[in-house]
């Protein structure tokens, strides 16, 4: 499969500036097709100018990008994406129902399409009983709720969510959810843009972590899931227990009869065990770590790692 038709965007070196201000410091980024990429930084990081220049609502300082194979902004191309914005303003004179009429329109939806597409989409963002209450009345989650209705008017290709469960219960949340699941299942990818680390984790295929308008890492949220650090509490080590290891791992913090490894790979644990008993350590716990996404963000994020 031909690089454009894999990927539903892909970027080189973007940049934007504002007032001479670096805003996006040469983001590279490749996102394929039928995949929930979740997209974290804190705020400043440059996530939002990122996802204005995927759009086309902004133009580049420099550097290149691609959606859904076309050049970022293209006007067809367009028609093929939903976007959720973070800060949204609606025309609060509208009802639930006429709010989505007039963005299905401007879509180029047929009127006969949306009298069907309507009463589905208000049934899954559970607005159908406030079809007919206008905007105005809504609370922060409502909105919310038909925002996201909207975003899924012209059942997209690539689907942009901006803090998607800002707002939000526990139930909307769950939604949300499984309304990100229900666009993967029919093949469609998610850019996602989210402070809720745990919405993330359990949501996203990959992760990439931005920091001062720069990706600092991708990774696969399975990566998260292997037990790649362990913890270990033992006496009578001897002093250079620790050279013998290092094949194997390395010490993250060492404090009196504890200490935590970082593992070259979960197969790796064995092997270590192995030779600390081998050394004459008296070892009374030995204990695999799972990293989580919180962790690995506050350790870029708190950190110069990657810059």
């Amino acid at each position: 499969m031909p690089e454009a038709d894999r990927l539903a965007i892909s970027t080189r070196g973007l940049q934007k500036s504002f007032n001479g201000k670096l805003a996006l410091k040469g983001l590279t980024l490749d996102v394929p097709r039928g995949e929930v990429f979740g997209f974290l930084g804190p705020n400043g990081a440059g996530k939002s100018t990122s996802i204005k220049l995927l759009l086309g609502l902004i133009t580049p300082t420099s550097g290149q990008a691609t959606v859904l194979g076309r050049p970022a902004g293209d006007r067809a191309t367009r028609a093929r994406i939903g976007f959720l914005p973070e800060h949204f303003r609606f025309y609060d004179w509208l009802t639930a129902a006429e709010l989505l009429h007039v963005h299905g329109r401007l879509y180029g939806i047929s009127r006969d399409n949306l009298r069907q597409r309507i009463p589905m989409l208000l049934e899954t963002v559970g607005l159908t009983p406030h079809r007919q209450k206008k905007l105005r009345e809504f609370s922060k989650g409502m909105l919310q709720r038909i925002g996201l209705a909207q975003a899924l008017l012209n059942d997209p290709e690539l689907l942009f969510l901006d803090e998607p469960t800002s707002g939000l219960d526990p139930i909307g949340r769950k939604l949300v959810r499984d309304i990100i699941k229900q666009q993967r299942e029919r093949g469609a990818t998610v850019f996602l843009n989210s402070h809720l680390l745990s919405e993330v984790e359990v949501t996203c295929d990959r992760v990439a972590f931005i920091k001062a308008g720069k990706v600092i890492e991708v990774r696969e949220m399975s990566s998260f899931s292997g037990q790649n650090q362990v913890l270990i509490r033992a006496r009578s080590l001897p002093s250079n227990a620790w050279d013998g290891i290092r094949p194997w791992a390395s010490p993250v913090s060492v404090n009196g009869d504890r200490w935590v490894l970082t593992l070259q790979s979960p197969d790796a644990a064995p092997l270590v065990l192995r030779y600390l008993v081998e050394q004459g350590a008296e070892i009374f716990e030995f204990t695999p770590l799972k990293l989580s996404l919180e962790e690995r963000f506050l350790q870029l994020i708190e950190t110069d790692e990657g810059l």
